[in-house]
């Protein structure tokens, strides 16, 4: 890697970039696309993701371009004596960059933001085809923990 990662909160002029990077994805399975006529739900789900105080959207930037991207959320439940933590979602980092430590240095980042808060944790929950993020994950200290379901509502 050439230059120095910067990590940032995205704004809206990052959109078309963190679509290309989202629309890329051939595992995921979220049904992303660069298509312009679909820019209008991303700019939806940005301006709401943006005007929550407990979500934020990140880019990694490398020579002033989106290398990377993940999301964070905090959630706080009566569990664990009412402890706040950070999801962290949507991990992804251009295809032609993987391999120099983007992806560390995003998790890494995440991960001093949630101790400076003084959060219980970090979670997290990956694609069950991605066996190559979960190795990387627990490279970086994430211990499978649980079994994750979901439900398509349509």
């Amino acid at each position: 890697m050439t230059g120095q990662l910067i990590i940032r909160e995205a704004r809206e002029a990052d959109l078309a970039a963190l679509i290309a990077l989202f629309a890329a994805d051939d595992i995921g399975g979220h049904g992303d696309t660069a298509d312009e006529a679909a820019f209008p739900d991303y700019l939806r789900a940005f301006s709401a993701i943006a005007a929550s105080p407990d979500q934020t959207l990140y880019v990694a930037e490398l020579s002033g371009e989106v290398a990377g991207t993940f999301q964070t959320s905090i959630a706080t439940t009566l569990t664990g004596r009412g402890a706040s933590f950070m999801i962290i979602e949507a991990v992804q980092t251009r295809d032609d960059l993987r391999g120099q430590g983007i992806g560390r240095q995003m998790i890494e980042f995440c991960i001093a933001e949630a101790k400076s808060r003084g959060f219980s944790r970090v979670q997290l929950i990956s694609n069950g085809k991605r066996k190559d993020a979960h190795r990387f994950y627990e490279r970086l200290g994430f211990e499978p923990s649980h079994l994750g379901f979901k439900m398509a509502l349509k």
